[in-house]
């Protein structure tokens, strides 16, 4: 997984409340084994009309904000089923940080296992960013996570929370199994200590019944 320490990107605002994971993938896009191509589907239901003809009423088809990476949300976001799929739609499409004033457990969890930051923000900034968004094509802001700041270049700079494991998995680039292999000799160390312990027992049975036990 890529790391994450610094990352500047235009925003694009998605101004709803309590947008589920069934609207980022819906069901019928689940059977895929794959974390590839789920970009093209990300908000699948609002994002086409019939025959997967772009609406031009919904914003992530709107030209000013091709190429956008940090996804303004409002509040709930990524509510609904527990599917893993959210997150890799949002990753596939380009985005690298959302930035919300809350999120549905899951989802943020699942954030962090595929390097996106799910940076919070209280509901009165998470404002001032669309009303900046709105007025400024092109607006993009510097999300850095060392310092744990999210600014513009117009000198506006807030601060976020993040517990410290979650910052260290973005910084490191680790996912689970990433974050199992930090403990790789310790758990070699277990796995030979249980062996010879095992070994021993055995070599007891072994004994026991040829005994006539």
């Amino acid at each position: 997984m890529q790391p994450f320490s610094t990352h500047t990107g235009m925003v694009m605002p998605l101004d709803r409340v309590n947008v589920d994971t069934d609207q980022m993938v819906p069901k019928q896009f689940l059977k895929a084994l794959t974390r590839e191509g789920f970009g093209r589907i990300l908000f699948y239901d609002w994002r086409y009309l019939p025959g997967e003809k772009p609406n031009p009423e919904f914003v992530l088809n709107f030209p000013r904000y091709k190429g956008a990476s940090v996804l303004l949300a409002r509040a709930n976001f990524g509510c609904g089923s527990s599917r893993e799929h959210a997150p890799w739609g949002v990753k596939d499409y380009g985005f690298r940080v959302v930035v919300a004033p809350s999120y549905a457990d899951i989802f943020y969890n699942n954030c962090f296992k595929n390097g996106i930051l799910p940076a919070t923000l209280p509901e009165e900034q998470i404002e001032e960013l669309f009303q900046r968004t709105e007025k400024e094509e092109g607006y993009s802001l510097t999300v850095n996570l060392p310092n744990q700041t999210i600014a513009d270049k117009h000198g506006l700079m807030f601060k976020f929370e993040i517990a410290p494991s979650r910052k260290e998995v973005l910084l490191k680039g680790l996912d689970d199994i990433g974050t199992t292999l930090l403990h790789e000799p310790d758990i070699t160390a277990y796995e030979k200590s249980h062996a010879a312990t095992a070994t021993m027992f055995d070599a007891v049975d072994v004994k026991y019944y040829s005994n006539g036990h």
